[in-house]
Order: structure tokens, then C-alpha cells, then sequence
């Protein structure tokens, strides 16, 4: 391929709706030319990095290789637009996926012991619950149902918003909101005109939950957030809110994906429901497989601080660098048969939750989210197939299924 019709299919949505094409792109690259310079028309150029060995090299040094302020695909006309608007190029959030140290570190350490074991021990049950709420939800449906719309959009959506602190009846607002940030490049989710009007319509949300729980602190994460200082200063505004936006989206757009997309995996590889129902000690192992197979984060970047070499590569200050994770995910030299769904991998040294300091704050309860759902679907589910043809949400971001039309049968009702 040349590089004009490589670069034009790296940055096109279309290319990572379909794995199989994206596979056809990214397998050659990381055998011959795994970090490689394009030029997409219309964006700044960047160097691709396609080998797990060499997005780990990136993320283990974040002195050398920054967050900003380039951390996403944008295009140079919506980079200049928010420019004008805000002052940055990069995001009109201010969140963890766009910080450096020291301020990467004191956000971080806003929330983080939330999301670690400890404190997730305590929603164990609670997890546990909604699993069996959603699972009982789709037998209602009475054997058919678009999986991704109806299950699995919802389930880490609750479960993220009760963390929070967002009433149900806000769920739906939220989930809109996520599906038109995320989806914004998706014709079936994108809000007519500019993202400018989510992200107001976000920030306008959250900061009346700042105002309450600054008044009625709760047992929440939205009452950690709106009362913390950072150097014995409250938090700001932009950043308050630009914390809640990014735990209420990245906190369950990509488990849906996850969800949705692991349950494919298993209709479309012969056996493996079985043996999973048959060995379910086998099910943290292919929680993580499903992790590592659908890859739901297809990008982050990083900006190089000082010259370095890289894989021979000579990359220069000031150089962006696209780190793309479902191929890093599809490494010969590290996965065995790394094309195939196999739900006893292991190890499994997947890139889906990034690695480093910036390693996903929330992989801890995405783990548990997706293991309690299919602890509770699989004993009860006798067989499921596909209705109709899924459908992935068109971005070069984070995508995952839109829609999952299946038939299924349960065996038993909920005990």
C-alpha cells in the first residue's frame, strides 16, 4: 500500500468497524514497517506504532513521551476551531488522558483508591445484583433482543452511575451524551452541529452535582471530586467537571464494548460456550481474552519530549506518536495464534487498559462488571445465535458494537 492510501485508511472510521480489514492494514506494518511516518491530509503527521514491544517502550518512559498536547486523532480544521474557542488544541476537557505529571499524578490520586480492589470488594454484591437485574431483563425479552441497545449499553452504565452518584432516571441523558462524544464521527450518533453542545450540556449537568454535593456531601465519587483541593486549592471548575465526563463515559462505553463484543466472540467460535458453562474457573481468563480481542481504545498518542530512536527510527522533539493497541493486541512475537478467540490465553500481556502511569484507572471494576454479568448469564443461557448483522459504531477512537441482534433460550428461569 502507499503511503498516501496507508494514511488515509489509518484515520478512516470505516477502517476500524471491520477487524478484518483493520488486521489487513496493521499485520503487514508490524512485519515490515512497524513505526512508520504518515501524513493523512488534513491532520498533523505522526509516526504510527503498530508492535506491542514498542507501545510498551512508549509507555514505560511518560518523562520522555507525553500526554500532551496531542492525545487523540483530530483533524487540523477541529484542532484550529477549538483552539480559538478554548486556548488548546488538544481537548476542551481537562482530564487524566491529557495530563502529564505533577498534575497527572494529583488528579489521578483524586479518585483512584475508589477503583482499586479494596473499595471494589465492597460493590461485589451490589455488582452481583445488577448482574442478575440485566440478565433477568433479557430473558423477559423472550428470546430475542439487539444485545449491544438493550443489555449491554445499560448494564456498566448503572453500574458506573450509582459510583458516581447519577439517579437512574439520568442514565438515559448520560448514555446519549457518551454515544454522541464518542460516536461523534458515527451518522447514527452524532449530534447535528458540534460537539461544542455536549460537552455544554456535560459540563452544565455536572456542575449542578458539584453545587449539591459541595452542599450534601454524599458516599459518592462526584462528593470526592467536588471537594477536593490540589495543592491546598479547591479543584477548578473545567477540571471538576472534565473529571466527572471521563469516568461517566470511558467508564462504561468501553465495558459495553467489551460485553457485546466478547459474547460475539463466543457465538462465533465453536465450543467455547460450552467449555466456559463446563469450566467456569476459565472465566477470568477469558474476560481478559475478550479485553485483548475486542481492544475497544484503537488509539492514544503521545508526543516525544526529546529526540529518540525507536526501533531504528530516528523521532524528533515535538513528534507525535499514535500508539494503536488492537495491533499491539495481535502481535505475532507476543500472542500465540493471536487472530483466534481463545478463553484459556494465558499469560495474556494485552494492551487494552494501556500499561505505565496512565494504565486505565477503572480496569479493576471493568474485570469485575464483565465477569459478574457472564458468571450470571452463561449457567442459565442454552444457546444464542445471531439475528441479523452487528453493527460497529464508525470512529477511529473508541468503538465497539452499536448493534447485536441474537435468538437465544434460557434454560431456567432465575432462581
Amino acid at each position: 500500500m502507499d503511503d498516501r492510501a496507508l494514511a488515509r485508511a489509518v484515520v478512516d472510521p470505516q477502517t476500524y468497524v471491520d477487524q478484518s480489514a483493520y488486521d489487513a492494514l496493521f499485520t503487514p506494518l508490524r512485519r515490515s514497517s512497524p513505526v512508520r511516518w504518515v501524513a493523512p491530509d488534513g491532520y498533523r503527521p505522526f509516526w504510527l506504532v503498530t508492535r506491542h514491544a514498542d507501545i510498551l517502550e512508549i509507555e514505560r518512559q511518560p518523562e520522555r513521551f507525553l500526554n500532551g498536547p496531542r492525545s487523540t486523532l483530530a483533524t487540523l480544521a477541529d484542532e484550529e476551531k477549538l483552539a480559538r474557542l478554548t486556548g488548546r488544541r488538544d481537548s476542551a476537557l481537562r482530564t487524566l488522558v491529557n495530563m502529564d505529571d505533577p498534575d497527572h499524578r494529583l488528579f489521578r490520586a483524586i479518585a483512584q483508591a475508589w477503583f482499586m480492589p479494596p473499595s471494589l470488594q465492597k460493590l461485589d454484591r451490589q455488582i452481583a445484583v445488577l448482574a442478575r437485574e440485566f440478565v433477568d431483563r433479557m430473558e423477559a425479552m423472550g428470546g430475542a433482543c439487539d444485545f449491544a441497545r438493550d443489555i449491554a449499553n445499560w448494564y456498566p452504565l448503572r453500574v458506573i452511575m450509582t459510583i458516581l452518584g447519577v439517579p437512574a432516571e439520568d442514565e438515559a441523558f448520560m448514555l446519549r451524551l457518551t454515544q454522541e462524544l464518542l460516536g461523534s464521527t458515527d451518522p447514527e450518533m452524532r449530534r447535528d452541529g458540534a460537539r461544542r453542545e455536549t460537552y455544554k450540556d456535560f459540563f452544565a449537568y455536572f456542575a449542578r452535582m458539584t453545587a449539591d454535593r459541595r452542599r450534601s456531601p454524599r458516599d459518592d465519587v462526584a462528593t470526592v471530586i467536588a471537594n477536593a483541593s490540589l495543592d491546598g486549592r479547591p479543584i477548578g471548575d473545567l477540571e471538576a467537571s472534565s473529571y466527572y465526563v471521563i469516568i461517566a463515559t470511558a467508564g462504561h462505553d468501553t465495558t459495553s464494548s467489551t460485553t457485546s463484543g466478547g459474547l460475539l466472540a463466543l457465538m462465533q467460535t465453536p465450543g467455547t460456550l460450552d467449555r466456559l458453562r463446563a469450566e467456569p474457573d476459565l472465566l477470568g481468563r477469558a474476560v481478559d481474552e475478550m479485553i485483548r480481542y475486542v481492544s475497544p481504545v484503537k488509539h492514544f498518542f503521545r508526543t516525544a519530549r526529546e529526540d529518540y530512536v525507536l526501533r531504528g527510527r530516528q523521532i524528533r522533539a515535538g513528534d507525535s506518536l499514535m500508539m494503536c493497541y488492537p495491533s499491539g493486541n495481535r502481535d505475532e512475537d507476543v500472542f500465540e495464534d493471536p487472530f483466534d478467540f481463545r478463553i484459556d490465553r494465558s499469560p495474556n500481556r494485552h494492551l487494552a487498559f494501556g500499561f505505565g502511569a496512565h494504565l486505565c484507572l477503572g480496569m479493576h471494576l471493568a474485570r469485575m462488571e464483565i465477569r459478574a454479568f457472564f458468571r450470571e448469564l452463561l449457567p442459565r443461557l442454552d444457546h444464542v445465535a445471531l439475528a441479523g448483522p452487528p453493527a460497529w459504531v464508525e470512529t477511529n477512537f473508541v468503538s465497539g458494537l452499536k448493534r447485536l441482534p441474537i435468538r437465544y433460550a434460557f434454560t431456567r428461569a432465575a432462581a
